[in-house]
């Protein structure tokens, strides 16, 4: 479906993407996770054939770069920003969009109706895009990414900014389509949305940090990861802790990234008396989550 190599894009000489190395098999749902800024919509849009590369090679369905014209008639590509237009109608929005892809009028609306019917949107066909919520026009904007039909999906953080109950539905949807056969590339920022994902790709500063199933990146995380709970509430309590590899705060408790080989139980114990506190006891040892990989590699913190 997509293999792509040493991909690499600079915008004023600022690298966007570095040495990006891709691969997305027949059937596969993959997240490209990563923070803002990491260079998610950059590759993305390359391997659509909207940007390209400064150097490196890639093909998505077959087709070579010079080539891509060819596969996007099989593709269907959604982007971050919501780029429907507001004065015109459900239905005219999606006759517009599969007029692009030239799909003969009759099978549009058939094609038109099937989708909107997976999508819940049937019963809205003519209402104003403008009059829609925000989870609604991104199920739009999904639909008129499915009108050709398409093996592939591409899809740039298509869940920001939506409610949690809409991201569910979303998802639901993807799931439906993955099983009939299309196959998905998803950027996010969302750990949830990444753990539903076969195949994820964690993604910073325009590099390819780790990929793998999200067992097998928590499986093979290089930290020990430790919870605990003290009386202090400051974030940056354990920011001297010699052996930390990255924390998080969450309020009524801290997660600890302690290098390999450290003596993390006494070492933690330890320092936290030093700072003064008496509730040492309420300290263990916990499995890594996906949260803390993203964390790890979004601070840089290499293995």
């Amino acid at each position: 479906m997509i293999r792509a190599r040493k991909l690499c894009k600079q915008f004023d000489h600022i690298a966007a993407v570095t040495d990006a190395d891709l691969c997305l098999d027949p059937g596969d749902i993959l997240a490209l996770l990563g923070p803002d800024g990491a260079g998610k919509t950059t590759l993305i849009r390359m391997l659509c054939g909207l940007v390209n590369p400064d150097s490196g090679e890639f093909k998505v369905l077959g087709y070579e770069q010079a080539q891509i014209e060819h596969a996007r008639i099989h593709m269907g590509y959604m982007p971050q920003r919501f780029s429907l237009y507001d004065d015109l109608r459900v239905m005219e929005n999606l006759s517009f969009f599969g007029a692009m892809y030239e799909v003969e009028n009759r099978l549009l609306v058939r094609r038109a109706e099937e989708i909107l019917d997976i999508t819940g949107l049937l019963a809205y066909k003519n209402r104003l895009t403008a009059d829609l919520s925000g989870g609604m026009k991104q199920k739009l904007a999904l639909t008129c990414a499915l009108i050709n039909r398409p093996r592939l999906l591409l899809l740039d953080e298509p869940t920001h900014g939506v409610d949690p109950e809409s991201r569910q539905d979303f998802w639901k949807i993807l799931y439906r389509l993955n099983r009939e056969g299309t196959s998905i590339l998803v950027s996010t920022a969302y750990m949830d949305e990444a753990e539903l994902c076969n195949q994820v790709v964690i993604i910073n500063q325009g590099r390819i940090m780790i990929r793998g199933t999200p067992g097998k990146i928590k499986e093979g995380f290089p930290c020990t990861v430790w919870e605990v709970k003290i009386s202090s509430r400051d974030p940056d309590f354990f920011k001297d802790l010699e052996g930390l590899q990255g924390d998080s705060f969450y309020g009524d408790r801290y997660r600890l990234m302690m290098a390999p080989n450290w003596p993390e139980a006494c070492a933690i114990m330890k320092y936290i008396s030093r700072r003064g506190m008496k509730d040492t006891g309420n300290l263990k040892r916990v499995h890594p989550t996906m949260e803390d990989v993203f964390l790890f590699y979004e601070g840089e913190r290499g293995l």
